[in-house]
């Protein structure tokens, strides 16, 4: 680019949105106030809604419906509003005469229009073009009265300079003629300010046309390039060119630099930006085009340009909606010339629009895109083309599949770079969604799939975040804020934040449900007021409610933290995994129940893709699920598993000495919170069971309940009954337990309450007798400790140990299980 001079042009445009109002055209001049160059071109649009307006009395004129003279009314009344706004008395009267003058021709126009019932083009094109009249007109009296600005400040009719012709690609600029045109209309000497009508232009004949929607930038494009322009500002009311739909994606980025091929792709495939046929003027001269925010001046805007030094090989992710496939399929289409053009000759004879094309190597079939409103006629068109096929049963069907979109990944750094078209369908694969047509162009700058329309955000969402240009965002659940959920709440509000900076992993809570209410949330729960929050809802615990909610489509990844030791929620894990949504759990429930079930669980994870993560049913936050799984799946062959699996068992037998009595021990650990609020629940054994299940099922045991030997510590005749009577008539059976313990010291033994597995599928629950030096002998008080003998471990076996028990390691069990589900999900932890 050559080294830019104060007398460089630059042109500037403005669309409806920045000339509103009043204080929309007072931002505008000041805004061109701060640029340094002394010759700048101004493109303004008609005011917001005005281009509307106007073709609306069309409509209505042409149905002789008379309330068009009520528009024109209110065209003159807005306009004068904003004019009195800024023009001194004298100026608005000069400014309102020639607007009457326009109206009146307006009026004359619409008169024949309505007694004709017919408007043609050239006076749809003559009437719409009148508010980019008014709107340069009035904005140019006010600038050049504002006085801040050096040199002219003059109107300019883009109709006396910009000569197009329309074709079947849209209105074509007669360069030529315009070129002599504007150097007849502005002196090479000029110095100053040109305010520019936008959107109209004339034919070679003189006639009033336009240049189509769009058509301010097209004006904007056209004469950046006729007065040989250093740059082209676009002014809108977005910063810069997106990453994504806003709307769809909130964390969206504004795009630091593109390529004019990027943002033509972009456009083409529906983002907001500059049209690819209005950039082509400033394309064939390489004027770079800056995309700014005319309500934010001083954010970061958007350059495209021939070079853009961008580092981001994606540049942005966008999608069409409203898209059918139409499928021609048969074994006769296979290495015969000829079946795309008659496919496409046929779709294009009756005008309608192909967006997409994809054919397998094989041939037997080919498919492509066409808006859904003209799918059934493409259809008709395709079938009545291959109709002699279709009989003899050469073709064997045209099929169409609608209510689907187009998602297109864009970007010239994905040229020659190993692994993009990779990391587009395996986050499409995590996110669920389904994959109907693909195409890639040779150039490599775009990737297009064809997806379900109801998939079409929650495909946007997780491509968007694989290439880091936006969170990774995961809709949490969480069933049960009580004991443990509390806990993970305050343990994932402390890391949200450092998550969010270092890793773009948004872990939004969205839903939490207790038996009794539920709090649900769109934007995610505030985990620092939560507990205000739940406590303040009056919503009604409703389970199928909460899982819709936390299950909503638009979100790419979705899971559900069971904090609960509930059966009845455990029965539902299938359904949820079936249906895409992952699950993370303590709760033993599922994994021990019988093995129908269980079976019937992991063919659900299987069927959704879906990942199940309970690190936290054994041990808590010790690693030993995944000790057992690392083993196996590196083909080591366990031998037995055996452990103190019961934080609470670990803490009444390392503390009874034979001093105190066995149930006052059991009191003091329900008052330090160590048990269950029943006791009975850890003296029966059943939990140290239901885990001893778990882990003969990731040994690939068929375990069930009936097949472990329970040892239960609640007397016989005490399990019924309520909790105080359980505490009460427990000391009557002190003596039995003081006996075994005095036979235990007298042997040099200790007693502790062991879990053993072996091999062949043997489970035994119980109270053993150890050796003093044996490692159970040795450990903390609530501790948990597993030894996996194994093949390679045989002599000196392997020993997980720690806390196994409490709300703050379980739930830092939980808390790993979500973070390693993240990165199963394409979060880079």
């Amino acid at each position: 680019m050559a080294v830019s001079s104060p007398a460089d042009w630059v042109v500037h445009k403005f669309g409806g949105s920045s000339v509103a109002d009043a204080d929309c055209f007072r931002r505008v001049a000041s805004i061109l106030d701060s640029w340094a160059p002394s010759r700048m071109g101004v493109v303004l649009s008609a005011c917001k809604g005005v281009t509307d307006s106007l073709l609306a009395l069309v409509s209505q004129a042409e149905r002789r419906d008379a309330v068009w003279r009520d528009g024109l009314i209110a065209l003159r009344q807005r306009h004068e509003h904003i004019a009195t706004s800024l023009l001194t008395r004298a100026a608005v009267d000069a400014y309102l005469a020639g607007i009457d003058r326009d109206l009146q021709d307006l009026e004359g126009i619409l008169q024949a229009v309505s007694l004709t019932r017919s408007a043609s083009r050239n006076v749809t094109d003559l009437i719409s073009g009148y508010g980019e009249i008014w709107s340069t007109r009035l904005f140019r009296d006010f600038y050049a009265s504002s006085g801040k600005r050096s040199g002219e400040v003059r109107w300019l009719d883009a109709r006396e300079v910009v000569v197009v012709e329309w074709g079947p690609l849209g209105p074509m600029v007669q360069w030529q003629e315009s070129q002599r045109r504007i150097k007849a209309a502005i002196p090479a000497e000029f110095e100053g300010t040109l305010i520019i009508t936008g959107f109209i232009a004339a034919d070679a004949r003189g006639v009033q046309t336009t240049l189509g929607r769009n058509g301010s930038d097209f004006s904007a494009s056209i004469f950046g390039s006729l007065l040989d322009a250093r740059e082209i500002h676009i002014w809108t009311d977005v910063d810069g060119v997106l990453s994504a739909d806003p709307r769809r994606v909130p964390d969206a980025q504004v795009i630091d630099s593109l390529s004019y091929n990027e943002a033509m792709e972009l456009a083409y495939f529906g983002a907001k930006v500059i049209h690819p046929q209005t950039m082509a003027p400033a394309v064939g001269r390489e004027i770079p085009i800056w995309i700014r925010n005319t309500f934010a001046p001083d954010h970061p805007a958007t350059l495209i340009c021939a070079r853009p030094t961008s580092a981001l090989a994606v540049k942005g992710i966008t999608t069409i909606e409203n898209i059918a496939l139409v499928n021609l399929e048969g074994a006769g289409m296979i290495g015969v010339p000829g079946t795309a053009h008659r496919l496409f000759g046929s779709l294009r004879e009756e005008s309608i629009s192909v967006v997409l094309i994809s054919q397998g190597s094989s041939e037997h079939s080919i498919c492509c895109a066409v808006p859904k409103e003209q799918a059934d006629r493409a259809v008709d068109v395709v079938r009545a083309a291959f109709s002699r096929e279709l009989a003899d049963g050469q073709i064997q069907s045209v099929e169409v599949d609608r209510d689907l979109a187009i998602l297109a990944v864009v970007g010239d750094g994905m040229a020659g770079m190993p692994g993009i078209s990779a990391k587009v369908f395996n986050a499409l694969g995590l996110a669920g969604v389904n994959v109907r047509a693909i195409a890639q162009g040779a150039s490599e700058r775009n990737i297009s799939v064809v997806v379900p329309a109801k998939a079409a955000t929650r495909a946007l969402r997780a491509v968007h975040a694989s290439f880091y240009l936006s969170s990774h965002t995961v809709s949490v659940g969480i069933i049960g804020p009580g004991t443990v959920g509390k806990v993970l709440l305050e343990q994932m509000a402390s890391q949200s934040a450092r998550l969010r900076r270092d890793f773009k992993l948004d872990l939004r809570v969205r839903g939490l449900l207790s038996s009794k209410r539920m709090l649900l949330s769109d934007k995610g729960v505030d985990l620092s007021l939560w507990q205000n929050e739940f406590a303040a809802t009056d919503r009604s615990a409703d389970l199928a409610a909460f899982v819709e909610h936390v299950g909503v489509d638009y979100l790419p990844h979705r899971v559900i933290i069971d904090c609960t030791a509930s059966g009845e929620v455990a029965k539902h894990y299938a359904n949820w995994l079936a249906a895409g949504i992952h699950i993370v759990t303590p709760n033993k429930k599922a994994n021990s129940a019988p093995l129908e079930s269980y079976r019937a669980l992991q063919q659900a994870r299987r069927i959704g893709g879906t990942h199940y993560l309970y690190e936290a049913t054994v041990g808590a936050g010790l690693p030993v699920v995944q000790t057992l799984r690392d083993l196996r799946e590196t083909g080591d062959e366990i031998t037995s598993i055996e452990g103190i699996f019961s934080g609470t068992l670990a803490y009444l037998f390392n503390v009874y000495d034979g001093s105190r009595e066995f149930s006052d021990i059991v009191g003091e650990a329900k008052q330090r919170g160590y048990t269950e609020p029943d006791p009975r629940d850890d003296l029966s054994g059943t939990d140290v069971a239901r885990k001893l299940i778990i882990l003969g099922r990731e040994m690939g045991l068929d375990l069930e309940m009936a097949d472990v030997q329970v040892e239960s510590l609640v007397p016989a005749g005490l399990e019924l009954g309520s909790i105080d009577e359980f505490l009460q008539r427990l000391p009557l059976h002190d003596a039995a337990m003081k006996d075994r313990f005095e036979r235990a010291t007298a042997a040099g033994k200790v007693l502790r309450y062991v879990g053993r597995l072996t091999a062949d599928g043997k489970a035994t629950v119980g109270v053993v007798e150890l050796d003093r030096k044996h490692p159970f002998a040795n450990i903390a008080l609530t501790d948990n400790v597993v030894r996996f003998a194994t093949s390679r471990y045989n002599n000196n076996p392997l020993i997980v140990q720690g806390p196994g028990a409490g709300p703050e390691v379980t739930a830092g069990g939980i808390f790993a299980d979500l973070l390693r589900l993240s990165a199963y999900l394409g979060a880079r932890l």
